[in-house]
């Protein structure tokens, strides 16, 4: 999947609440949320891509999921908290390079021919949540599972997954089709890792010493060392120079929105435009992680999940020069299926401690529903979502918006940015209302009456948009004619 995924310390946060986010944007898939029970989990598991087969534990916990609606090419989970009120986040596409990727080939399925029996490859973004997040009690554990599997099985494409409890964010990164390193995000730091083999920092000694805030491979010194991986030079360990790409294709698609987010969080830090900028669109430097000037809340992440270049000459919808709107590829893209962002609130009961904001459809043009997690369903509203547009759900109220407001940009961004601010206050007063009650009351069961009540403002607020932006864009269409019928 091609996806932009920025996560943030607590220490970074302006709640102290970690946080993890990621764009899912590889194809239009239809996408739903939902509770998947221990009774739901299954106990073997099969890939529909790779077609392995895996035993999984007799313990799972109840988690949330945003899978696919169309069960024909798997479950691709894409993000979920479990009970234990640990994120997760799987996972962001990166990029390698021929030395690691033939040191340590991709374990891809290979169909049975002829006499030759099939074989299964290894697990990839389909699989990971629910092989992982419904066994693993923090963040930590996440890595260490998934470390193992990944070590077991191999996968078949490179990938970066997240993972965050109510102290921690965890990176890992799997290297090539069995190695794999993780770093934990320093409190007071934002990640910004866009399609990209981006880590730029690692400490080995930390990695195979006490591993407060690395971990790898348990080969992984000899892996470089043995296949000449190490491109550093005096002395540095940089996994980006090791692991990662240095393509033409990285200046167009992936650096371009690096720099966009480091623009944003840290403006005055370092300097990002000019001739004497210390990062440009297509730098292949750019921080993996920065201090953000000031603190981060959700609200600016959604703005940076959302982002098309605006404010430079390089946005699709900008009046620009000839060759540079457009030129390099927005984080805010057509094909998103579902866009989250993972928090969990350090310092709050564990029941109300997880919160996930979802995001269907062209994050430019969409909302974002807030849901606590410690529930036992989903409302109708964003897990009953069907393959037939209906403006019943949120996924397909979103894509139509998104399509029509993109046709009249200039017209409709401003009802738009008068919808995702309505969803927002009406949502986070919600929120304020029933963690208080909860707390005062002792009954966590309200909420599932929250969720309710969140959904029906989004609701509210979204069918009156659809309306607003139907008729902007009615009144706009090309056959009109301004001569009266009568």
């Amino acid at each position: 999947m091609s996806c932009t995924t920025v996560l943030v310390g607590k220490r970074a946060s302006n709640d102290n609440s970690t946080m993890i986010s990621r764009t899912d944007d590889g194809h239009f898939d239809v996408k739903k949320t939902i509770v998947v029970g221990p009774k739901k989990q299954p106990k073997k598991y099969k890939s529909k891509i790779s077609h392995l087969e895996i035993q999984l534990p007799d313990d799972p916990m109840r988690y949330t999921a945003c899978p696919s609606v169309d069960p024909e090419h798997g479950i691709w989970a894409a993000t979920g908290i479990n009970a234990a009120g640990v994120g997760m986040s799987a996972t962001e596409t990166l990029t390698s390079n021929p030395l690691v990727l033939s040191a340590d080939p991709l374990v891809e399925y290979q169909p049975a021919k002829g006499r030759k029996r099939e074989v299964p490859g290894g697990i990839g973004e389909e699989d990971i949540v629910v092989l992982v997040l419904p066994y693993i009690h923090s963040a930590r554990e996440g890595v260490e599972r998934l470390a193992s599997l990944i070590e077991e099985y191999g996968t078949y494409e490179s990938n970066g997954i997240a993972f965050n409890d109510e102290n921690e964010v965890w990176w890992m990164d799997t290297i090539g089709g069995h190695h794999w390193i993780a770093t934990k995000i320093p409190e007071d730091r934002v990640v910004i890792n866009p399609n990209q083999f981006s880590t730029d920092n690692f400490d080995l000694d930390d990695a195979f010493g006490k591993q407060e805030s690395h971990m790898c491979s348990a080969d992984l010194r000899e892996f470089i060392r043995d296949n000449n991986l190490d491109c550093n030079q005096n002395g540095e360990f940089d996994p980006r120079k090791i692991f990662g790409s240095r393509r033409d294709m990285d200046h167009v698609y992936n650096t371009p929105r690096a720099w966009f987010i480091g623009r944003y969080l840290a403006p005055k830090s370092h300097s990002w435009d000019g001739p004497d900028a210390e990062f440009g669109l297509e730098s292949d430097d750019i921080p993996w992680s920065l201090v953000p000037d000031r603190k981060v809340t959700v609200e600016d992440v959604q703005y940076l999940l959302s982002a098309h270049f605006q404010g430079t000459p390089y946005d699709p919808y900008g009046k620009h020069e000839i060759g540079l709107s457009g030129k390099y590829r927005p984080i805010g893209i057509n094909r998103t299926g579902v866009t989250h962002i993972t928090q969990i609130r350090n310092g709050m009961p564990a029941e109300t401690r997880g919160l996930q904001w979802i995001c269907y459809g062209c994050t430019t043009f969409s909302c974002w529903v807030p849901l606590y997690t410690s529930v036992p369903s989903i409302p109708d509203y964003l897990s009953k979502v069907t393959l037939d547009v209906s403006t019943e759900n949120l996924f397909w109220a979103s894509r139509l918006i998104g399509a029509m407001a993109d046709k009249n940009y200039d017209h409709c961004i401003q009802n738009i940015e008068r919808y995702q601010d309505a969803v927002n206050i009406r949502a986070r007063r919600l929120i304020i209302e029933y963690d208080k009650k909860m707390a005062e009351t002792g009954d966590y069961s309200l909420a599932a009456e929250a969720n309710k009540k969140i959904c029906e403002a989004a609701k509210e607020e979204t069918t009156k948009t659809l309306g607003r932006i139907l008729d902007t864009s009615s009144v706009r269409m090309k056959n009109n004619s301004k001569l009266a019928d009568n």
